[in-house]
């Protein structure tokens, strides 16, 4: 007993020390748990697309000191690849202006790996999709119309998923595969052991329909569809001609979705029908185009829908992913999906059942005035928050950077059909849309900031102008152009991009190819036969207007064309418009009133001569730090990367990168120090500008 008491204390000593060790250790996981999740940075900054950080390492007070950590120079040439990088567990993973995937140590910037699917591919393309199990790490990849499945450690394809570690995305949607167009330009989202994904398709017919479908992860075996545009005995099927389904096409989510994981649903917006300006053989509503849709993440099964263009004529897709937030409404806290339109509008419902927390007013608007063309009675808007875009273009908001500029854009402006949203297209007069094309909001996603519930979303505001054009009905080269080109490329070959001088660069080989595979933005067109292609290239090539007969006429084309996507710009090349031509904003959701608005961008020409702070056009989203900051590049022309003070729209910081920076940037943590990260490539610069493709990361110097 003796001896055993004399021990007594050096045992509970012994005791305590190791109950301290073992908490001590708990907590060492703990914060090793936490620091891998502060770490980590997904598409969209997680599946509810927040592009929310929690980081605060960089913060208000010291964000001046932010200097380059690391450049990354793919070395793949010029491109548009709009990618917000996803890091974890150390590892950046990106896409290159070629669609390779790279993996870089997200501390350093060395390439760690590069995967090259051996595919002509380029034009848009925002990332990759991560997914674990905890054991097994996958990085999903979309590269034309395959996406990839590739280990997260070697970068090498894994062959067990689909066909050789890719699954076509043309097969499973109900058409000839060889004779459609889809590509991937947003990843998907994961739900437990699916990757659920859109697609990029054609809005000119033929389309293949926007199908949104979900694969097992493992496997790549189809799980679920759903079809967007109805089947019979679907509901919705009774909002289009009876076999619509066979013919039309579009209705596709390209945007990106968000995923309530706690729910087990996924929200996808989606785009318009084909074809996009002219719907005559489409009568009805045409569900489910323009549609935020809630489906059952697991099964694909519908839960509630909202359609916010009815029978869309003019291409007013939704063009952003959704953002899954939480509010405090009517003294509740409710549990939200934020919507950003190309109108400049902000849809806010109840994640559970879709009610609207904010009213919508169905309003009237002029009927077509063409033959067969049938437009919806009434429209629907929300009443607040505000619109983030101005609505209706009049005369006093024309430009007045010179008085001959002005001058100008009143004589031109007196000529076209105006008079504020959902004015349907006239054949021989251009119709006004304001906002433009590209918005209002764009791909880039708006930021939500739990802690003071603002969003934020970024927006162009640009006025363009559109018309119609009856088809003819002969199939010459330049009609077949008309029909399949000048959408885009213009009725005169002077559009987005040029095609008056491709002679100079291409020559019959380069552009049938061109044709056969898609460019860039431009889709394939594998449905035009060989004669129908000789004939376009010949016409381009050389102007000579070979006339087609008999079996290679060409597929059944509508009464009537679009005649292609202009913006109003003075003759100098600026806005026609006064500004602010790109604005950034911060919208309470809590209230639906406005914190702050700042003009966004600027040309540096028109700054040197004085004309500050004009805003301009921008591509790519914010990301908001519990740091206090909103960091965002996105303007086309300045090439500048900018810290805003998330509480007043201060600007704290900004630096010039080289190029353009049109995508979101991510920030993460690594080793204890905080990056911010962004792609710049120049995609949507002008012709004169430079162009590339490099990740530029920053943070503060390593000895604070």
């Amino acid at each position: 007993m003796t001896k055993a008491l004399k021990f007594a204390p050096l045992s509970c000593l012994v005791f305590l020390l190791t109950i301290h060790v073992l908490f001590h250790s708990r907590d060492a996981a703990a914060q090793r748990a936490a620091s891998l999740k502060t770490d980590s940075f997904a598409y969209g900054g997680g599946p509810e697309g927040l592009r929310y950080s929690r980081l605060r390492q960089i913060n208000r007070s010291n964000v001046r000191q932010l200097q380059v950590a690391w450049k990354f120079d793919a070395e793949d040439g010029a491109g548009d690849s709009q990618n917000q990088p996803v890091v974890m567990n150390g590892v950046l993973y990106g896409i290159t202006a070629r669609h390779k995937v790279i993996a870089l140590d997200a501390a350093t910037g060395k390439l760690l790996w590069k995967f090259d699917p051996g595919l002509p591919a380029r034009g848009p393309n925002r990332g990759v999709t991560h997914w674990t199990d905890g054991r097994e790490q996958r990085i999903f990849a979309g590269a034309q119309h395959y996406i990839y499945a590739l280990d997260a450690i070697t970068g090498e394809a894994i062959p067990s998923f689909g066909k050789q570690g890719r699954i076509d995305l043309r097969e499973g949607l109900g058409r000839d595969p060889q004779k459609i167009s889809i590509a991937m330009t947003t990843p998907g989202v994961i739900y437990k052991d699916l990757l659920i994904v859109g697609g990029r398709q054609s809005e000119s017919l033929p389309s293949p329909p926007g199908d949104v479908r979900a694969y097992d992860v493992r496997t790549g075996n189809l799980r679920w569809s759903f079809h967007t545009i109805p089947r019979p005995g679907e509901f919705g099927y009774d909002t289009w001609p009876k076999d619509a389904w066979k013919y039309t096409g579009s209705a596709n989510n390209w945007a990106g979705m968000a995923v309530d994981e706690k729910r087990g649903l996924v929200y996808v917006p989606t785009g318009s029908a084909a074809s996009d300006f002219y719907g005559a053989d489409r009568t009805g509503d045409n569900l489910f185009s323009d549609t935020l849709l809630a489906l059952d993440a697991a099964t694909g099964k519908r839960i509630w829908h909202f359609q916010a263009v009815k029978h869309d004529i003019w291409d007013r897709d939704f063009p952003s992913p959704p953002t899954l937030v939480t509010v405090r409404h009517k003294g509740k806290r409710i549990d939200a999906v934020a919507q950003t339109t190309k109108s400049g509008h902000v849809y806010l419902f109840d994640r559970a059942n879709g009610k609207p927390l904010f009213p919508i007013e169905y309003q009237k608007y002029p009927a077509s005035t063409l033959p067969g063309e049938i437009t919806a009675e009434t429209q629907p808007l929300p009443t607040k928050p505000a619109p983030f875009s101005r609505q209706e273009l009049t005369e006093n908001l024309l430009t007045n950077r010179t008085p001959e500029m002005n001058k100008w854009a009143l004589e031109e402006f007196r000529k076209f059909n105006v008079g504020g949203q959902f004015l349907p297209f006239r054949v021989g007069q251009e119709t006004i849309i304001f906002p433009g094309f590209d918005g209002g909001a764009e791909w880039g996603g708006s930021a939500f900031d739990p802690e003071t519930g603002l969003l934020y979303v970024n927006a162009n505001e640009m006025a363009w102008r559109a018309s119609l054009a009856e088809n003819q009905a002969q199939n010459s080269g330049r009609e077949l152009y008309l029909r399949n080109c000048a959408v885009c490329h213009g009725d005169d070959l002077k559009g987005t991009p040029p095609l008056d001088k491709v002679n100079a660069k291409h020559n019959a080989a380069a552009v049938t190819n061109i044709i056969r595979q898609g460019a860039g933005r431009m889709p394939a067109f594998p449905n035009l036969q060989q004669p129908e292609v000789a004939a376009i290239v010949q016409y381009l090539l050389s102007g000579e207007n070979k006339e087609m007969a008999g079996e290679d006429a060409g597929t059944k084309q509508a009464k009537y064309r679009f005649t292609g996507y202009h913006r109003f710009f003075d003759p100098e090349g600026y806005p026609a418009i006064a500004p602010p031509w790109g604005t950034l904003n911060a919208i309470n959701l809590n209230t639906g009133e406005y914190a702050w608005k700042i003009p966004l961008g600027e040309y540096p020409e028109l700054a040197a001569k004085g004309m500050k702070d004009t805003g301009s056009e921008n591509y790519g989203g914010p990301v908001v730090t519990a740091g206090g900051l909103v960091f965002i590049a996105a303007t086309n022309f300045d090439r500048k990367f900018r810290a805003y003070d998330k509480f007043t729209g201060k600007l704290l910081w900004e630096t010039t990168l080289p190029f353009a920076g049109n995508a979101t940037p991510a920030t993460y943590q690594v080793g204890g120090r905080q990056f911010v990260v962004v792609h710049a490539t120049g995609g949507k610069a002008r012709k004169d500008e430079p162009r590339g493709g490099i990740f530029v990361a920053f943070a503060l110097p390593s000895k604070l």
